[in-house]
């Protein structure tokens, strides 16, 4: 039940999924948020510590779950040709845009050649530093690949629905339950 198989997913997959997701909307929602806040707001330095902490944590994470990709089979796809190779496309952008967002989130934060205080457990340290203007472009660069994953995140929850209920078949089951197979 941990793991996949080529007939369902493993509940690790399936938690990785699931707290990448929330983080990754959480982490829109804060970063967005916090950009409007005051000098004198009692959140204009905690939000951006939590937001980085969390950033940094999900960079590990998303380190974490594609080597468990890698290792792990995937299950079986669903759909014709053109949505399998669609599917695919999706979950590579996904990927290409997470790990973007994380890595240029570190960079701004590190820009000066501080390391990032991760919840007070550890420090992130910054291993990439006194680039030309490396704060303002890898700004520019969290911002925009940021959208682009929300935007990319909506549609593939938008597409899992379209299985669920005008195809009916099982692809946002199996990203519920471990090792679900529809029973015909």
């Amino acid at each position: 039940m941990w793991t996949n198989t080529r007939s369902g997913w493993g509940w690790i997959s399936i938690l990785l999924h699931w707290v990448s997701a929330l983080a990754v909307v959480g982490l829109f929602v804060l970063g967005w948020w916090m950009t409007g806040l005051g000098y004198y707001s009692d959140w204009y330095n905690l939000a951006p510590w939590w937001h980085r902490s969390i950033g940094v944590l999900l960079l590990l994470a998303t380190l974490g779950r594609l080597a468990w990709r890698l290792l792990q089979p995937a299950p079986a796809s669903r759909g014709h040709r053109l949505e399998r190779l669609a599917a695919h496309a999706g979950h590579v952008l996904l990927y290409v845009l997470m790990l973007l967002v994380l890595i240029s989130g570190y960079l701004i934060s590190t820009a000066e050649g501080k390391g990032i205080d991760v919840f007070g457990w550890f420090q992130a340290p910054p291993l990439l530093t006194g680039l030309p203007d490396q704060a303002s472009l890898a700004g520019m660069i969290h911002w925009y690949a940021a959208l682009a994953l929300i935007i990319l995140s909506a549609g593939h929850a938008l597409a899992a629905i379209k299985h669920h209920l005008v195809d009916r078949n099982d692809v946002l089951v199996r990203m519920l339950f471990p090792r679900y197979t529809r029973r015909r």
